[in-house]
């Protein structure tokens, strides 16, 4: 990852699928060990960026449901 840009920017164009596919990747690499102190905090809070988002989604996604269900109800 380069230095000079913040590699958490991309995550906000990341699709649900996308982020939750890289977070399933983060949580094996953390859980299998192997990387430096510095990496694992890299590889954290990009994993919590990318938890993060993925609640945007289902959020979104819950709230069009539900207006989609009242739409009906009426």
């Amino acid at each position: 990852m380069s230095t000079d840009k913040d590699p958490l920017a991309d995550v906000a164009q990341l699709s649900y699928e996308q982020a939750r596919d890289q977070l399933v990747e983060i949580v094996t690499a953390l859980e299998t060990g192997g990387t430096t102190l510095e990496e694992s905090i890299t590889l954290w809070e990009r994993g919590e960026a990318l938890a993060k988002r993925c609640e945007e989604w289902l959020e979104g996604a819950k709230a069009r449901l539900d207006a989609a269900k009242k739409e009906r109800e009426e």
